[in-house]
């Protein structure tokens, strides 16, 4: 799977990524630290690259609607320290098959993933 780490997560997740089989890219190595959230998300759909970021702003579902880009993961972590995004990383990536947030918007928190895929409903 193609992913892109904003530049708000650790060298070492994008190190783990790659080990696990993914092609990973930075948005720093990119030259995108900095770069507002509208340009990161274009950067991300433009490489087909799922978004793997800190950011909640990225997971807003009418700035971002699912169906709309190859997929945006947002971690929503109390402990946002390296270890722990690493550790929620690796935990990620053995339960699910990443493929499986193609399009989608999923927010993932310490003890849960919520997964909004194209055509479900937008909320309230």
């Amino acid at each position: 799977m193609k992913v892109k780490l904003d530049e708000n997560l650790p060298r070492s997740a994008a190190r783990h990524l790659s080990d696990a089989g993914h092609d990973c890219s930075t948005a720093f190595a990119e030259g995108l630290g900095g770069a507002p959230d509208p340009a990161l998300a274009a950067a991300a759909s433009a490489e087909g690259r799922l978004l793997v970021t800190l950011d909640r702003g990225l997971g807003d579902l009418r700035a971002h609607p699912p169906g709309t880009h190859p997929g945006i993961v947002v971690l929503r972590l109390h402990d946002q320290s390296a270890p722990r995004v690493v550790a929620v990383l690796q935990r990620l990536v053995e339960a699910f098959d990443l493929a499986a947030f193609a399009g989608c918007i999923a927010i993932v928190e310490e003890e849960r993933v919520r997964i909004r895929r194209p055509g479900s409903p937008s909320g309230p």
